[in-house]
């Protein structure tokens, strides 16, 4: 009979294996020496060691789910119990709890990283929600707003999922905030159909008020009635564009009719009407003689019959008419401000008043003259001062009184 410290060959051939609980028998041996047979179960035993190093380097080299660990703990676990091998069986049975607790370890770990995914998630969905119910409210920006509410369903489908209960609330208020975006989009576009229907009426109208006077020749009245229209097109608002953009096309082309039509016409009668400028700048020449006016009376006399010359000659071209009107009125204002000076020199009431302004002005001089020399005697500083000041002002009124005097001799 052999032995060694973990088994033993009985004499009819069983092997067998010492543990704490006493000796099992794991086979027989029954062709060779006893210690082939322990060689041949200890390879049994280096077999199943391997297995177990090779689950402890998976463990704690590998992200290997605990689920699974369990599972390939307990399969060894029953291997090293029932196994057909000589060794240290405790040992492996040892190594094995210490990965069940490493394994427990890891779960345990693997559930708070998962709480805090779970966490983090939800304030990230919360945050989507809030979001997403905010421009369900308040925006106006359709296109954005859509298009943001597109990214958000995105980034929720992104995160990681939460309890069930938390996220099918989550999730109802975000599709109830899509649905509610979605409604009022839909009402406000609505609305602004409608809108764009009324101005596409008005404008309807507008252009049809257009095109009836787009033949009319009577150039003054119809150029105001088309200002008009202009200024209402403007307050119309927008139709949508392709309904604006025909309208317009169609009131732009009445307009550029009747315009042209009045241009052509106004040109051939700017072409005739030549000759009466030629003639007017003639009598503005002839007027212009006149300045400077010497003899009021003889200016008006000679501008009264250049001047019925003048309406004889009859209308001038447009681009004319301000300056040859302007000229002459120029002429005119020159003689009148002459006759007014005529008469204001001949006006004996005027006089009268300038002569007692002068008069007047003369006096209060000799009194302040006669306050101020009292005053220098008596050494009073301030009344000096005061006199001398009143002096300046008075001579000074007197000086310009006796200009307005000598304007009537």
């Amino acid at each position: 009979m052999s032995t060694d410290p973990w088994g033993r060959v009985d004499d009819d051939g069983t092997v067998y294996v010492r543990t704490a609980e006493g000796e099992r028998a794991v086979g027989s041996w029954q062709a060779g020496e006893p210690e082939e047979a322990l060689a041949y179960f200890h390879r049994k035993y280096d077999e199943l060691a391997g297995q177990v190093q090779l689950l402890e380097q998976r463990v704690k080299g590998t992200d290997l789910a605990p689920a699974q660990a369990e599972t390939n703990i307990a399969k060894l676990r029953e291997a090293v119990a029932d196994a057909h091998a000589v060794g240290d069986l405790a040992a492996l049975t040892a190594r094995l709890d210490g990965l069940t607790a490493l394994v427990a370890q890891r779960r345990e770990e693997v559930k708070a990283a998962r709480e805090r995914a779970r966490a983090e998630a939800r304030t990230v969905k919360e945050r989507i929600v809030a979001e997403a119910e905010r421009i369900a409210e308040e925006t106006t920006h359709w296109k954005s707003g859509g298009e943001r509410l597109r990214q958000l369903v995105e980034e929720w489908k992104a995160a990681d999922r939460i309890d069930r209960v938390t996220e099918a609330q989550l999730w109802k208020r975000l599709s109830a905030a899509r649905t509610a975006f979605a409604k009022r989009r839909k009402v406000y576009f609505a609305g602004l159909d409608e809108q764009r229907e009324g101005v596409r009426a008005a404008k309807e109208r507008i252009v049809a008020e257009a095109e009836a006077i787009a033949d009319s020749t009577d150039w003054g009245a119809t150029a105001a009635a088309y200002r008009d229209l202009m200024q209402q097109w403007k307050s119309a608002g927008r139709a949508s564009r392709e309904v604006e953009d025909e309208l317009w096309a169609r009131f732009k082309g009445a307009q550029d009719q009747f315009f042209q039509a009045r241009s052509a016409v106004f040109a051939e009668r700017d072409a005739s009407l030549a000759a009466n400028a030629q003639v007017k700048e003639e009598l503005l020449a002839e007027a212009e003689k006149i300045l400077p006016v010497t003899d009021a009376r003889t200016a008006r006399g000679a501008l009264r019959g250049l001047l019925e010359r003048w309406e004889a000659a009859g209308p001038v071209p447009r681009d004319q008419r301000d300056r040859l009107e302007g000229g002459l009125r120029k002429i005119d204002e020159a003689v009148r401000k002459a006759e007014d000076a005529e008469w204001k020199r001949s006006n004996p009431e005027a006089r009268a008043r300038a002569q007692s302004t002068v008069d007047q002005l003369r006096t209060s001089i000799d009194q302040l003259e006669k306050r101020l020399s009292k005053a220098q005697a008596a050494g009073r500083a301030k009344d000096v001062k005061e006199a001398e000041e009143a002096l300046t002002a008075r001579r000074s009124w007197l000086a310009e009184a006796e200009r307005t005097l000598a304007e009537f001799s």
